[in-house]
């Protein structure tokens, strides 16, 4: 056996070399997470997934087995004497455990740590000690009555709450548990609690409520303490009025909590501070709150210490009991939303002696923090906006199209601040976002400010960045950047259009982009919750809505496969991802009903449900066609993924669906002779290919016509939305990546790099800048490329057979036009690069490294003279000739490593 004979040889060498100390074997697991977040407080998950993985730069390093330990007593996890869960060793290279302990407890804090075995089967050292805490785990547990101030989704100012305590024990720890109905903010002894914006999360609230949980032991004291608690309405009372009926929601009400302040003292004794009739409120300076369009603060009625023990409540009025907004209250375990990155004013402009223009020189979502001082009662307005009329003054034309407001009194994107006199003044919004790149403030009478007087806060979901691209290409690296600043733009625990005219969950639009998110973000714990979302709005029979969550729009228009394939396609790319299958099997049955419904509505396996291909430049493809590849594509993942959760029987079913559904385009739309789709325009010709519609033995002939009918449009896209998700992959991946790469890297209209060269620090929503429509100039919906650059130029792409990146496909394309590119995506196992270069007599260096734990399929797609070597000699890979003759695929299969290789 191998282990013993190794122990033996160690014993051996110890008794040989006694005066020396041998290191810890180089292996070792870190990068420790219980339900992909690192070190999470409040999970209701009854079985938790905890991931790692290993450090190793060792060429072939892998992990053998692994030993995971858990109990509520650290010291027990670091002896290895854990009795909550001890799996012993488990021959396996998986970095993805699943909890099948003890039943874990609520509101109860675990340590967990990994032990590895090695290539050679060495034990390593422990990783060090994490920890998870439970949190409600179920609705009984809850002490707290639900309360508000009011039932009267009319009145405005946004309510204070508050409750004085006394402790007279030494305290340990203390955690608040919290509950909402629309947004809040939490307080204890005059502290705000936590960095988090608009907790808690957008949710279908009659559906599912989100509860956030919080240490707050280091603001207790000992004494007096007191709690406050701001509320805000959120998307639960929206006020304002839109085309989406908002306003209209079955859930809406008057913002409401429920709080527990569960306290655990140092002997041992535990009380529960709850909301109930004895908290007080009031009502807030924030006289006005509207999640879209903007905030109105009365400093002037600020109550200094409202939230401390100090505080006089006698004029405070009583709270009201209310019922809770959904039987389904749930942990909110994701990624939070955060002021992530503070951007100061570029420039100021004074445009008259009432009015100033500040640019942050970016397009942003989020919101500006003002500081100013003036007259007590002087009123400033803050307008927010993407453009600029011709006199400097802002333009909102392109953003407020879709408000339909039924007075003044809410104007669109403009906070109004009215000062309170005392010296210098601090305005920040509590419960808004907007989209801007400009700020016009304008006062009731004439004011001084300083460039400094107003500073940017870019807000979003607060995901860990895992991806980054360089290129030997300016433009190129500019639109990565700017792809990745709306896809952030459009993260707020759930994907978005656009942050400011909208702020919808359009589901064609996430789908489209969200390989461009796996591949720069660590999203899944976004598009899990999301994912829950479609479960809360899909209807019996199977039908979803256009945008997720919804008040009820969008069941009737803009749904369909072309969109809401999220059910199937988000789910599939995040197991791709991350080699996990929760998320799908959490949403089988969803995915599943939505493939029978559209069967009720394709008789002859096409259908025309769908909104087509959206925006495009100029060609229009039939709706039938792009919406039947669709409905293609999710039957497939259906079949797939009953595969892989062992359900045969539908397994077989839906790739017999799946088939029959290509048959029918094929027989519709392929003409074989041609070697075309449709009128051959690019949507027609390119999604076939991206998406596996073509005959194997047609593809190399249509991948011919899409490169023909590119090059008849000057090497320019005229594509729509889901072209452009196709185009790029289409071209790359049968034989035409310099096309490809001609193609994305354009800067004359339309392209990517149009918008780049005219200004733009995110994407846009239409290809022409001045179309009459359609035209944010935030939106995600065209962000495909910057999933392409990884997966064609870097050639970075999962394996299907072995997700998360236990295999990694490596297929770069060295572009002629381009000298040099570098991709490095955080994958489960660790740090993936790609990255080539060109030097002057045309050899191209390149270097690239696989994780520990990980092994890699690399194609080089090279001319046919051309040999590969490493250190001056040349490999031998498995050679795949070309038709044409003059270019080959050399494949290699690799073990982790860093390599470096060069071609000529």
């Amino acid at each position: 056996m191998k282990y013993p004979i190794q122990f033996a040889c160690l014993v051996f060498l110890l008794s040989i070399c006694s005066i020396h100390s041998f290191a810890a074997p180089p292996i070792q697991a870190d990068g420790l997470k219980c339900e992909y977040l690192k070190n999470p407080l409040g999970i209701d998950n009854p079985s938790p997934r905890f991931t790692w993985q290993i450090r190793d730069t060792r060429q072939g390093a892998k992990q053998v087995a692994y030993q995971l330990l858990v109990d509520t007593d650290s010291m027990k996890v670091v002896n290895e004497a854990s009795s909550v869960w001890n799996t012993g060793r488990v021959n396996s290279g998986s970095n993805l455990a699943v909890y099948k302990g003890k039943a874990l407890q609520p509101f109860t804090k675990y340590y967990w740590t990994v032990i590895v075995w090695d290539k050679d089967g060495v034990k390593a050292t422990k990783a060090a000690v994490s920890s998870f805490e439970m949190g409600m785990m179920d609705m009984k547990n809850w002490k707290g009555a639900w309360i508000s101030d009011s039932r009267d989704v009319n009145q405005k100012p946004a309510p204070y709450f508050r409750k004085s305590f006394s402790t007279t024990k030494k305290i340990k720890s203390a955690r608040a548990y919290v509950a909402v109905g629309g947004l809040y903010e939490l307080y204890i002894n005059g502290q705000k609690i936590g960095n988090h914006r608009l907790d808690p999360m957008y949710t279908r609230f009659d559906r599912r409520t989100l509860y956030v949980t919080h240490d707050v032991t280091a603001a207790l004291q000992d004494g007096k303490n007191a709690i406050g608690v701001l509320l805000g309405n959120g998307w639960y009372n929206h006020q304002s009025t839109a085309v989406w009926y908002f306003h209209e929601a079955p859930w809406r009400n008057r913002p409401t909590f429920c709080l527990d302040l569960r306290i655990t003292y140092e002997d041992g004794s535990k009380e529960v501070i709850a909301s109930g009739k004895n908290w007080k409120t009031d009502l807030s300076p924030v006289i006005f709150n509207s999640i879209y369009t903007a905030e109105h603060h009365d400093a002037r009625l600020a109550q200094e210490g409202w939230n401390t023990p100090e505080f006089d409540d006698k004029e405070w009025k009583e709270v009201i009991f209310r019922a809770a907004p959904s039987q389904n209250i749930v942990a909110q375990a994701m990624a939070p939303v955060r002021n992530v990155e503070e951007i100061p004013a570029k420039s100021l402009k004074k445009l008259n002696d009432t009015t100033y223009l500040f640019d942050l020189g970016r397009n942003i979502s989020g919101v500006s923090r003002l500081k100013i001082k003036g007259a007590a009662g002087t009123v400033v307005r803050l307008k927010h906006a993407e453009r600029l009329y011709p006199n400097g003054f802002a333009d909102m034309s392109n953003i407020d199209i879709h408000y339909r407001p039924t007075d003044n009194q809410d104007p669109f994107q403009v906070d109004i601040y009215t000062l309170s006199g005392k010296g210098e003044e601090v305005f920040m919004p509590h419960f808004n976002y907007k989209g801007f790149q400009y700020v016009e403030l304008s006062s009731q009478q004439p004011i001084e400010l300083s460039q400094e007087s107003l500073t940017g806060y870019f807000m979003h979901s607060d995901v860990t960045p895992i991806g980054q691209v360089n290129t030997s290409n300016p433009t190129m690296n500019q639109i990565w950047w700017a792809t990745n600043n709306a896809y952030l733009s459009n993260l707020f625990g759930y994907p978005t259009d656009c942050p400011q005219r909208e702020k919808n969950g359009w589901t064609g639009d996430a789908h489209i982009a969200s390989e461009t998110g796996l591949y720069n973000f660590d999203a899944i714990t976004v598009y899990e919750k999301w994912l829950a979302d479609h479960r809360d709005e899909q209807q019996a029979n199977g039908v979803l809505p256009s945008i997720i969550p919804t008040s009820g729009w969008g069941y009737e228009w803009g749904n369909g496969p072309d969109w809401t394939s999220t059910i199937a396609i988000i789910p599939w790319n995040v197991y791709l991802f991350y080699g996990d299958t929760k998320i799908l099997a959490d949403n089988y049955d969803n995915m599943k009903r939505y493939v029978d419904y559209i069967q009720t509505i394709a008789p002859n396996n096409l259908t025309t449900w769908g909104l087509g291909d959206w925006v495009p430049v100029k060609s229009k493809t039939p709706v039938e066609f792009t919406s039947s590849v669709y409905y293609f594509v999710d039957a497939s993942i259906v079949s797939k993924t009953a595969k892989l959760l062992g359900k045969t029987a539908d397994a077989e079913y839906y790739a017999s669906l799946s088939q029959k559904i290509k048959h029918a385009i094929n027989q519709k739309y392929l003409d074989r002779e041609k070697g075309s789709y449709g009128s051959g325009v690019q949507t027609e010709l390119s999604v076939p290919l991206q998406w596996g519609i073509v005959p194997d033995d047609m593809k190399t002939k249509v991948a011919a016509s899409l490169a023909q009918r590119v090059q008849a449009d000057n090497n320019h896209i005229d594509v729509g939305l889901l072209g452009t998700k196709a185009i790029l992959n289409a071209l790359s991946e049968n034989g035409y990546a310099d096309l490809a790469y001609t193609v994305a890297s354009q800067e004359t209209f339309p392209s990517w790099g149009w918008w780049i060269k005219n200004g733009a620090t995110t994407l846009y929503e239409n290809w022409p800048i001045d179309a009459k429509s359609d035209i944010s100039m935030n939106h995600i919906m065209f962000g495909e490329i910057g999933a392409w650059l990884y997966k064609a130029l870097g050639g970075i792409k999962p394996d299907e057979n072995l997700p998360g990146f236990k295999n990694v496909l490596l297929e770069p394309h060295f572009v002629k036009d381009l000298a040099g590119f570098e991709a490095k995506h955080d994958s489960p196992y660790g740090t993936i690069v790609s990255s080539w270069k060109r030097t002057d007599d045309n050899v191209i260096n390149y270097n690239f490294t696989i994780p520990a734990n990980a092994t890699a399929t690399l194609r080089l797609n090279i001319a046919a003279d051309q040999q590969v070597y490493e250190n001056g000699k040349q490999l031998k890979g498995t050679v795949i000739k070309h038709e044409e003759g003059n270019k080959k695929t050399v494949v290699f299969i690799l073990s982790a490593g860093a390599y470096g290789f060069e071609v000529r």
